[in-house]
C-alpha cells in the first residue's frame, strides 16, 4: 500500500481524509457558537436593542433557544413615563407584577424588554415567566402550555441597572395575533421608583410573594391600572416584515378609550392590517399594504418640545428609544403638538413645534424610517381652549398640510373636526372633555390611515421643500 508521509509517520488517504472533515466540522461549530454567543450578548447591554434581527440566536438554559428562522418585529410596546408615585422606598420588593398586553401579530417565539429607568438602585429579577392568557385576558389565569421561563444571557436571574434595561432570550413560545399575553416578574429587593407606564387602560395584577409559574392566577389578589418595568415584547416569525410606531400623547396612549377592550386607534390599525394580511391579496387599489406588527409609544401628556417629570421626556429626546430603536421599525406615524400648544404657560411658538417636527422626520430618515404625520385635532371646549392657541393649532396645521414636514399626511383633524365648527370634535367623536375622542372617534382614526403609504422609504433623500411649504407658510 502507498503511503504518505508527514513528520515521519505514515497516514493512509482516508484517514487523511476523515481528519480534514474532523477539523472542518470542529471549525464551523466553534464558528457557530462564537456567533450566537455574540449575537445573545448584543440584546442584554443596557438601553440597547436590535433592531435588525431575522434569527432566534440566543442560546442558553430551560425555555430559551433558536427554534425559528423568521423576522423580529414589536407586537406591542409602552413607553417608559417615569418613576411610580409612592414606590421611592420599596419599589415591589417581595411581590410579583403580571402585566397583561395585547399583541398586534403573533410568532413563533419571543423576547421581552424590562427597564429600570427610573430606578435608583439595581433592579434584580429572579423569576420572569411568559404566557398566554386564558380566554379574553380578564383574569390572572395562564395558558399552561404556553408558560415559558425566561432567561436572560442564559441565566434565570437578571440585575438591571438603574437607568438601564435587559433583553431576554428568545424563548420557543407560540404567540398568537390579537391575544393577551401575561408578562410576570419578581424581584425580592426594592430598586427605588418603579418604572411604570400610567394609563395603560389595562389592568394587570400583583401577588405577594413568587408567584411567576402561578397558572391559576388564584395568588394575584391585587390589581394595577399600570403597566410596570415591561416596555417591550417582541416576537419572530413570518406574520409581519417590520414595525410601525405611533408616537404620540394621550391621544395616541387611548386614555378614553373603553378600559380592555384595545380600542386605542393604534389597536384598531393593527387590526385593519391584520385583516388585510389574511386576504387572498394584500392589496388596497392595486398598490401592495404592509405586513407590519403595530407599537403604541404614546404617553399621556407629552410635549414635543418639553420634558415633564411626569409626563415623560419630550418627543425630541425619546425618539431614538421609543422609535428608532424597536425592530426592524420601518415607519412611524406621528401625533404630536397639541400638549405643546395647551400646556405652556406661554403661547407657543408654532415655527418652533413645526422645526421641531421637521427634525424627527431628519432623524428617522437617518435611519431609512418611513415618516406619516398627523395634524392636530380639535379642542374647542376643553378647559384649556383660547382662540390664541387655536391659531397656533391652525398654523401649523397648515404647514404640515403644505407639505414639506412629513413624508406623508393622515388628515385626522379632518376626520375628527365638527363640520359646522371645526374648531371642535364632532359629537360622536368627542368623549365628552373635547380634546379626547371617544371608541369611535378612535376608530375613524385609524381608518384614516392609508395603509399603503406605511411603506417603508425606498428613497433615503429628503424632497426639496416647495414653493409655500412649512417654512414659507410660517
Amino acid at each position: 500500500m502507498t503511503r504518505h508521509h508527514t513528520g515521519g509517520v505514515g497516514v493512509s488517504p482516508t484517514r487523511h481524509c476523515v481528519l480534514l472533515s474532523a477539523i472542518a466540522a470542529l471549525v464551523v461549530a466553534l464558528s457557530a457558537a462564537i456567533y450566537a454567543g455574540a449575537g445573545a450578548a448584543a440584546d442584554h447591554g443596557p438601553g440597547h436593542r436590535r433592531t435588525g434581527d431575522t434569527l432566534a440566536a440566543a442560546p442558553g438554559t430551560g425555555d430559551a433557544a433558536p427554534v425559528s428562522t423568521g423576522v423580529w418585529v414589536g407586537t406591542w410596546a409602552a413607553a417608559p413615563a417615569g418613576g411610580e408615585p409612592g414606590t421611592e422606598t420599596d419599589g415591589m420588593a417581595g411581590r410579583t407584577v403580571r402585566n397583561v398586553v395585547h399583541t398586534s401579530v403573533g410568532g413563533t417565539s419571543a423576547r421581552v424588554t424590562l427597564s429600570n429607568l427610573y430606578g435608583t438602585r439595581p433592579l434584580t429579577i429572579t423569576h420572569a415567566t411568559l404566557a398566554v392568557a386564558v380566554g379574553t385576558g380578564h383574569s390572572a389565569a395562564a395558558d399552561p402550555a404556553t408558560l415559558r421561563r425566561l432567561t436572560f444571557g442564559g441565566a434565570t436571574t437578571v440585575v438591571v441597572p438603574a437607568g438601564g434595561q435587559a433583553v431576554s432570550d428568545a424563548t420557543a413560545v407560540p404567540v398568537p395575533p390579537d391575544a393577551d399575553v401575561l408578562v410576570s416578574t419578581y424581584s425580592p429587593t426594592s430598586a427605588g421608583p418603579v418604572t411604570f407606564h400610567p394609563r395603560a387602560r389595562q389592568t394587570s395584577y400583583v401577588a405577594d410573594g413568587e408567584s411567576t409559574e402561578d397558572v391559576t392566577g388564584a395568588a394575584f389578589t391585587g390589581t394595577s391600572a399600570y403597566w410596570r418595568y415591561l416596555t417591550a415584547l417582541d416576537v419572530l416569525g413570518g406574520e409581519a416584515d417590520g414595525t410601525v410606531v405611533a408616537l404620540g400623547d394621550s391621544i395616541t396612549d387611548g386614555v378614553t378609550s373603553t378600559p380592555g377592550a384595545n380600542r386605542r386607534w393604534p389597536d384598531v390599525l393593527a387590526g385593519r392590517l391584520r385583516a388585510i394580511a389574511a386576504t387572498s391579496t394584500s392589496t388596497t387599489g392595486g398598490r401592495a399594504t404592509p405586513r407590519y406588527g403595530v407599537v403604541n409609544a404614546g404617553i399621556s401628556g407629552n410635549r414635543l418640545l418639553v420634558d415633564d417629570p411626569l409626563r415623560g421626556p419630550a418627543g425630541l429626546d425619546r425618539f431614538e428609544r421609543d422609535v428608532l430603536d424597536r425592530p426592524n421599525v420601518k415607519a412611524v406615524v406621528i401625533d404630536l403638538g397639541i400638549n405643546d400648544i395647551l400646556r405652556g404657560r406661554r403661547l407657543a411658538d408654532p415655527q418652533a413645534v413645526v422645526d421641531g417636527l421637521r427634525g424627527l422626520t431628519d432623524r428617522a430618515h437617518a435611519h431609512g424610517v418611513k415618516v406619516v404625520g398627523a395634524t392636530l385635532t380639535p379642542f374647542r371646549g376643553h378647559r384649556g381652549y383660547t382662540g390664541a392657541r387655536e391659531a397656533v393649532r391652525q398654523r401649523v396645521n397648515a404647514a404640515i398640510r403644505a407639505g414639506g414636514v412629513y413624508d406623508t399626511v393622515v388628515d385626522f383633524d379632518k376626520a375628527l373636526r365638527d363640520p359646522y365648527d371645526p374648531r371642535g370634535l364632532r359629537a360622536e367623536y368627542d368623549s365628552g372633555d373635547h380634546l379626547h375622542p371617544s371608541d369611535r372617534g378612535y376608530r375613524k382614526m385609524a381608518g384614516t390611515v392609508d395603509l399603503t403609504e406605511l411603506k417603508g422609504l425606498e428613497v433615503l433623500e429628503r424632497r426639496e421643500e416647495p414653493e409655500g411649504s412649512a417654512r414659507a407658510v410660517l
